[in-house]
């Protein structure tokens, strides 16, 4: 919220457990709206899953790459939609009139994908989950940030990241749960409606963001939100600070009209909202471009890349990687207030190159010494289940695993060791059922590898990495750098931005894999993360601890790391603490 009496003292996670201990309505609100961030990461987990089983439904989408990437990534398309709507929705019907738009509309597309009796239909229950899901990214932390004191208000945007990645392990374990269930992936995805039905039910006994109210002259309705929020001697203080910023935002609205395209087009001209679109757009689009969306939406297939060929094993193994995604979220609650929100990012960014580059050397390593293929175990399953193209190769003896692998064949491991000369076969159930059947172990996505546990180690170093800063901390900057006459569409532009590199790196990820190797896509993720780095050091400003018109000033005056300031402007504070 907004408020002079908020100084930018350093405020604790402990600070926010104080605050709402004594005032347990302010985390009502966060964790009831936050449950549109379980939305959003139920969806981006359990897809990975739901994945595997559903390729072995049906063949034609077992054979076809581009139709994996498609049914992954058109929730994503879904969700630039949702997130470009919901902008608009938020600032004409308000923020909880999205949030339970959203969960109708995620409700009905999860009951879609459950009873899907084709894979186009599957895409369709996508797009709609993932209208939902864009309309929720964006809204759920919009109001947890306006229905917040500003001295815990990064702490508490943060349980809607924290509600994220929880979604994210709970999908895990349902897909564990549901492995050897009837129907698999049609459960696994049609569980998610259930949260977004609790949501809609736990919404409606909740009030509208009071900024939202008092913009629309509902002083009393504002009035009454913020004595739950806040101590009794600092209402009055909220209220007037909230009466200024409305008249000078209706001031300016006098000048630039209203309406959705007059906004976008009044908010494109204003210096300040520009300022603070180059720094919101930019970690939106570091946030996907660090790769983290291949890591979520195809953790188990990374697994199985890595030589963990078991369905179950991936899962199992996936599930670690988001359990320490939940444990970065915590740090991330824990620190955020304390060491600012820039800090955390560029941090995390380190972090984050480092173990991709480490990934990238691991990879390499597994697809040098990829086990060979023997032509005796291919022609031990008869001339008909031999891989065509090694048949029909001139260079047949020099084949390993990752050759087959690459020919769109199948690599059956020796019953002796899955690390010795093992069959290049073709991918046709028979074939694969008999491999299994002599207690063999049938390989599709990678190869067997001594060391790709390496693998798994640097995929959960990776997210403990990313989670307490680019994790979450791209949310937090979204729900407070824009002014609030701006703050929907400068929100919708952000969230849009952020989905659509979520769509460009999900449709391209197994593509990528499948031409590059998944050492070299890796390490081209490494090189988007260095990009990000550099982009965050000089555009993103520090926004800890301040109130929102403080930010706005911040703006105006332009921001400049601290190692660019002059003398001056150093001695004078003139700039934001870097």
């Amino acid at each position: 919220m907004e408020g002079g009496v908020h100084g930018t003292e350093k405020a604790e996670f402990t600070e926010c457990w104080r605050t709402t201990w004594k005032r347990p309505y302010i985390m009502r609100l966060a964790m009831s709206a936050g449950i549109g961030g379980l939305l959003f990461g139920y969806d981006t987990g359990v897809i990975s899953g739901a994945l595997l089983y559903i390729r072995e439904d049906f063949a034609e989408v077992d054979k076809k790459t581009w139709l994996q990437e498609t049914i992954v990534s058109m929730a994503v398309a879904g969700a630039i939609i949702g997130a470009a709507i919901g902008g608009w929705i938020n600032d004409a019907f308000g923020r909880k009139k999205s949030i339970l738009c959203a969960d109708i509309v995620f409700f009905v597309g999860a009951i879609v994908m459950a009873i899907s009796p084709a894979p186009w239909v599957i895409i369709v229950g996508r797009i709609l989950v993932g209208l939902g899901v864009g309309m929720a990214s964006m809204t759920s932390p919009l109001y947890i940030s306006e229905a917040s004191p500003a001295k815990i208000r990064g702490a508490l945007v943060s349980t809607n990241g924290l509600l994220i990645t929880g979604g994210q392990f709970l999908s895990y374990l349902i897909n564990l749960a549901f492995t050897r269930a009837p129907g698999t992936w049609r459960w696994m995805l049609g569980v998610a409606g259930i949260p977004a039905l609790v949501q809609f039910v736990l919404m409606l006994s909740l009030p509208e963001s009071p900024r939202w109210l008092y913009r629309k002259n509902k002083v009393d309705e504002a009035r009454a939100i913020l004595e739950k929020i806040y101590p009794a001697n600092e209402v009055e203080d909220e209220l007037k600070a909230l009466h200024e910023s409305v008249e000078a935002e209706k001031a300016e609205e006098g000048e630039i009209g209203e309406g959705f395209i007059t906004k976008l087009k009044g908010a494109l001209k204003n210096r300040v909202v520009r300022r603070g679109l180059y720094a919101g757009v930019t970690v939106q689009v570091a946030q996907q471009f660090v790769g983290i969306n291949t890591v979520m939406y195809y953790s188990p297939t990374i697994v199985q890349f890595a030589g963990f060929a078991s369905k179950q094993t991936a899962l199992a193994l996936s599930l670690i990687t988001s359990g320490l995604n939940v444990v970065g979220t915590i740090i991330s609650m824990c620190l955020v207030d304390r060491y600012g929100r820039r800090r955390l990012m560029i941090v995390s960014l380190f972090g984050i190159i480092v173990c991709l580059l480490a990934l990238s050397g691991v990879f390499f390593q597994a697809a040098s010494h990829a086990p060979a293929i023997g032509s005796f175990e291919s022609s031990h399953f008869g001339g008909n289940s031999t891989c065509a193209d090694y048949l029909s190769a001139p260079n047949a003896q020099s084949w390993n695993c990752m050759t087959c692998l690459k020919a769109e064949c199948g690599f059956c491991s020796s019953q002796g060791s899955e690390f010795k000369p093992g069959a290049c076969l073709v991918t046709e159930s028979g074939v694969r059922s008999a491999c299994r059947g002599e207690s063999r172990v049938w390989y599709t996505e990678g190869c067997p590898s001594k060391v790709g546990f390496f693998a798994v180690i640097l995929l959960g170093l990776y997210i403990i990495t990313y989670a307490p800063g680019m994790g979450t901390v791209p949310w937090i900057v979204n729900s407070e750098i824009y002014p609030l006459r701006y703050r929907g569409t400068g929100g919708g532009i952000a969230a849009v931005s952020n989905w659509t590199a979520n769509l460009l790196v999900s449709e391209t990820f197994l593509t990528l894999t499948k031409a590059l190797g998944s050492a070299w896509t890796f390490l081209l993720f490494a090189g988007f993360s260095l990009v990000g780095l550099v982009a965050i050091y000089f555009l993103v400003p520090e926004t800890k601890g301040l109130p929102f018109e403080e930010v706005e000033k911040l703006l105006e005056r332009g921001f400049k790391p601290k190692a660019l300031r002059s003398k001056n402007e150093k001695n004078g504070k003139s700039q934001a603490s870097s």
